[in-house]
């Protein structure tokens, strides 16, 4: 009775895993290559808040592991008073390369984490002082965000960053939500 409860366990537990295995073989293989994203975000950077867009490329290594790069414009820019001056700040571009990790929570759908170091040009105009320039700021940059792709290729994907700018000259709270495609 003994070995029979242990061999119905034992073909059980096969029973479960070799699906799993098989699954989980499945969604590595789907899960793996090229992508691109095309987002919206906005960018809190305490007295400037910026709309802007950004495209995104990447390849995903195998289930967890990936790297993407990032490019991004200015849509709409922000006026504020500094010091009493009217100021108009609009980012021109950024760019940003990453690492990214995935975790796959279910079918199509994946938790995300990423580090990377990027560079954003933004143009600054003090309208009652005449005066405009264009300003590089570097930064150390992470963040968390979620997607899903509907049918294996096209997807939606949200996300957080956080740009560290180096020098001590601040940071910025970036959102964006997009379409992904998968390659």
């Amino acid at each position: 009775m003994k070995n029979a409860l242990i061999a119905a366990a034992s073909l059980a537990a096969i029973g479960i895993v070799v699906p799993a295995c098989a699954n989980a073989q499945d969604a590595a293989a789907v899960n793996t290559g090229a992508y691109g994203n095309l987002n919206l975000g906005y960018t809190d950077a305490g007295q400037a808040n910026i709309w802007g867009v950004q495209g995104r490329l990447g390849y995903r290594f195998n289930n967890w592991l990936g790297a993407e790069g990032e490019l991004g414009t200015g849509l709409k820019g922000d006026n504020n008073t500094v010091a009493g001056d009217r100021v108009h700040t609009k980012l021109r571009h950024e760019e940003a390369i990453y690492g990214v990790g995935f975790l796959p929570v279910a079918p199509g759908t994946d938790i995300l984490a990423r580090v990377g170091y990027g560079n954003s040009r933004i143009k600054v105009n003090d309208e009652t002082a005449g005066f405009s320039d264009a300003f590089n700021y570097h930064s150390w940059n992470y963040g968390v965000g979620a997607q899903h792709l509907f049918d294996g290729a096209n997807g939606i994907r949200a996300d957080f960053t956080r740009q560290e700018f180096t020098h001590d000259r601040g940071h910025a709270n970036v959102w964006t939500v997009g379409y992904v495609r998968k390659f």
